[in-house]
């Protein structure tokens, strides 16, 4: 073989090796972005305790499930973001509470809104969908009522996420507690007119939402929160709905030992991912946890109360991280 021959095929050699490369990268690329490509979300209801519960619910159920569990005043709808950008990889259920959302709203004259109430609709729910494991993300009312959902089956529990979910006084200030406590004690007509303020259209937007973020941060809360979560609350049922929650959330700051105690005694692999700007519900809180579950994975954001509305990147990165190397 000559030079000139031996040369084209030494060419021919190495561009083929380069194409072998190219197609094995691409094929690993490809199954990289499947393996965490969004699915659709579908928009679910199951009868439960007699009533229909409205939840979301996307990716593989044979994937390991997240569990979302909203607070005040939302429904599912604050996790829109957040769900496909965990759906690639894990089995998400985000249910509205009874009385939120597309859920039932049985009449607050004839039942009486609780967080026992709520969190044994969300038991039912995750009987219902036979849902052995599951990890629970809570947020705000997420909180008590996930501790509830837990504590009547902790086995269930692989794992927890507090996302400005308090669990310890250190975490609520002293006004807000005095709140709360007034809220349950104080059942006279004019205080109790008085907690109706707090369900309003000012009150939602400005006191909720954008209370914590920043004016030249103001255009990454979309106006899609308050506007949905208001028109779930234009009726005076509805407004008396969570004002019968306000009057029963002193009952949780009661539990709070109840539910570190839990917490010390089972140590569930846990994240806390907080708004370090809630004014409310504080960045000590989460440091709190510490005491209890001391390998806890803690962040804190720069965002506020509603961190998932500011930041749901930043979240669902600390959540695959952690569901990929605290839960093998």
């Amino acid at each position: 073989m000559n030079q000139v021959a031996y040369d084209g095929c030494r060419r021919i050699i190495l561009c083929l090796t380069v194409l072998a490369l190219c197609v094995a990268a691409s094929s690993a690329m490809a199954d990289d972005v499947q393996a965490t490509w969004p699915t659709k979300t579908h928009y679910r209801y199951a009868e439960i305790n007699g009533r229909r519960i409205f939840y979301r619910e996307a990716g593989d159920p044979n994937s390991p499930t997240i569990l979302l569990l909203h607070g005040y005043p939302s429904s599912s709808h604050t996790y829109r973001e957040l769900i496909p950008l965990l759906s690639g990889r894990f089995h998400v259920i985000a249910p509205d509470n009874l009385g939120s959302g597309y859920s039932d709203h049985p009449d607050p004259d004839k039942t009486i809104y609780t967080f026992d109430l709520l969190a044994d609709h969300v038991s039912g729910l995750i009987d219902h969908l036979k849902i052995d494991q599951y990890v629970l993300y809570m947020q705000d009312f997420g909180a008590p009522v996930g501790y509830r959902v837990m504590l009547k089956d902790p086995k269930r529990v692989r794992g927890i996420i507090a996302q400005n979910a308090n669990a310890y006084l250190e975490g609520m200030t002293d006004q807000k507690q005095a709140f709360f406590r007034n809220a349950q004690e104080d059942r006279s007509p004019e205080h109790v007119a008085s907690l109706y303020k707090h369900v309003s259209d000012e009150a939602i937007k400005y006191k909720q939402y954008l209370r914590d973020v920043p004016d030249d941060r103001r255009d990454t809360m979309s106006p899609d929160t308050w506007t949905h979560d208001l028109a779930f609350l234009r009726t005076e049922s509805d407004r008396k709905i969570q004002v019968q929650l306000f009057q029963d959330y002193y009952s949780n700051l009661l539990a709070y030992p109840k539910w570190q105690a839990f917490l010390r005694k089972n140590k569930p692999p846990t994240l806390l991912v907080w708004g370090k700007n809630d004014p409310v519900f504080m960045a000590s809180g989460a440091e709190a946890y510490l005491r209890d579950v001391p390998d806890a994975k803690l962040h804190l954001i720069d965002a506020g109360h509603f961190a998932v509305e500011e930041r749901p990147v930043v979240i669902a990165q600390h959540i695959v991280r952690f569901m990929e190397s605290d839960l093998k």
